[in-house]
């Protein structure tokens, strides 16, 4: 007969947190939300960390390059979804490592002989007003000038203008070395009041630029996650079938952590991914497995070799697994449970292995919840998906703006490749819904609402960093009264809009 296990399978809207002693230190101000993303041995420092406990999903929906520079100026990191083309995916991690490099490739190259209209035509391609204008149109041509904003107005010019008419010349450019340093092009930007430092090596050719808002931009994100060379750190998403392609081509493109994107991933297609990346590349190359529901599927991918794992199935908001296969656990439950084998994993081997909760977060209260049962770092689907700078589109819905969200196992994503059983390269039937969900405008304003959240509730439980509220905090279960006590209730709640057409 079956194992039937007696507990009930639980969801974070079940519980809260009780407060504990706050002193006068524990300020938000204070709390430090640094955790790590993979895994390291005890007395050491993990590889890869991030400054916030945040993921975005790999998901076509969600996670592209705007998104992936908007999170990681936060401190969080997102993982370029996996259901395109290699090539497409390695130019997505590759156009993420080159936009925060403190030198940047030029990607608007144009020709002195081409007019306004190109220029305009090139600004609307790539989103960058200034351009380099070289003798051949291409980046490795001889520079001989730029173009910003300030040199054309195209309200009082033609547009069959010729570029070299009115862009600034070479001559009149004020130009760093190739052999420059970050620091010495900064004090060049700030010393002649430059908004762009162009870098030209001995035959004048374009090697970089260097941006003032760059600057700036670190000084308005101090918990931005960079890697040594000042990149942001971008993840990316690979699956069971075609990783001997995929995973070097996104190495090469600069990718600094994988993770395995499937259903279930208690299975021997993701051992043998593992595998077949520690043959390859040994230590180096940090990829994450998943998904896990319990402790016997967290120690099968521990001893496989990944370096973080995902707790979760059927419970993000666009996900019918359990509709559809019966299979799964709630998140809160499943949470414990492997966080319960990590503990025991840690304290025989001595190696921490971070596990993030993917899914079934409705609420900024149910990161805190997610946190303290033991996760690392949450990744979140439907959350991201509502900020403009995610790729899906901005729809409106009966007069309300909205984006459209779309599950990976959908019939829309055709993602085949993460619902490996070994059997044809197809989907059956679908796992996941074609959805909208209400636009909230900017990531970074969002994000620091619902940090700022969960930085004060660790305040409320006394605890100043992760570990600590994972260690110190208090959780008791709710009944449905009391859900129902936890919300407004026993009243008329004010309708602004209704107040405003009374006035």
């Amino acid at each position: 007969m079956a194992i039937i296990l007696e507990e009930p399978s639980r969801t974070f809207s079940e519980y809260l947190l009780i407060p504990g002693y706050t002193s006068e230190d524990c300020v938000p101000e204070k709390v430090s939300l640094k955790t790590p993303l993979v895994k390291f041995k005890k007395g050491e420092e993990p590889a890869l960390s991030m400054n916030i406990p945040m993921v975005s999903a790999i998901m076509q929906s969600v996670s592209g390059p705007e998104l992936a520079c908007a999170l990681a100026r936060e401190g969080g990191v997102s993982f370029i979804y996996g259901s395109q083309s290699i090539a497409s995916q390695a130019r997505m991690v590759a156009q993420v490592k080159q936009t925060k490099a403190g030198f940047v490739p030029s990607d608007s190259n144009i020709s002195p002989e081409a007019t306004l209209a190109d220029v305009l035509m090139l600004k609307e391609k790539t989103g960058h007003a200034t351009m380099a204008v070289t003798d051949n149109g291409q980046e490795d041509g001889k520079l001989v000038g730029i173009v910003t904003s300030r040199d054309y107005r195209v309200s009082r010019m033609d547009l069959s203008t010729k570029v070299k008419e009115f862009m600034t010349p070479y001559e009149k450019l004020i130009v760093g070395d190739a052999n420059i340093s970050l620091t010495e092009a900064n004090d060049i930007i700030w010393e002649h009041k430059l908004n762009q430092l162009p870098i030209v090596d001995e035959q004048q050719h374009l090697v970089a630029f260097v941006f003032r808002k760059d600057y700036e931009s670190h000084k308005d994100h101090p918990l931005e996650l960079l890697d040594e060379q000042k990149r942001y750190i971008v993840g990316a998403g690979i699956n069971t079938r075609d990783y001997e392609k995929r995973v070097p081509a996104l190495i090469e493109a600069g990718a600094d952590v994988l993770c395995i994107d499937s259903s279930e991933g208690y299975s021997c297609w993701q051992a043998n991914t593992i595998k077949w990346i520690r043959d390859n590349y040994g230590d180096s190359v940090k990829v994450g497995a998943g998904n896990v529901v319990d402790g016997e599927g967290f120690r099968f991918l521990a001893e496989a070799g990944a370096d973080f794992i995902k707790i979760g199935i059927g419970g993000g908001s666009i996900c019918i697994t359990r509709e559809q296969k019966g299979i799964g656990r709630g998140q809160a439950t499943a949470t414990l449970d492997v966080a319960k084998a990590r503990d025991q994993y840690y304290e025989e081997t001595g190696v921490y292995i971070p596990i993030c909760s993917d899914g079934g977060i409705v609420h900024d209260y149910h990161i805190t919840l997610a946190l303290a049962f033991g996760a690392d770092f949450v990744m979140l689907g439907r959350y991201f998906a509502r900020f403009k700078e995610a790729p899906n589109k901005l729809v409106t819905v009966n007069g309300n703006y909205m984006k459209e969200y779309w599950g990976e196992g959908s019939a829309r994503a055709r993602n085949w490749q993460r619902y490996d059983v070994g059997g044809d390269g197809k989907m059956s039937f679908v796992e996941g819904v074609d959805s909208y969900v209400p636009y909230a405008g900017a990531l970074k304003d969002n994000v620091a609402m619902t940090l700022s959240k969960v930085r004060h509730t660790m305040c409320n439980c006394g605890c100043m960093s992760i570990p600590e509220l994972q260690k110190n905090a208090k959780v008791t279960l709710v009944s449905s009264t009391s859900i129902v006590e936890g919300g407004a209730h026993d009243v008329v709640v004010r309708d602004q809009n209704f107040d405003a057409r009374v006035k």
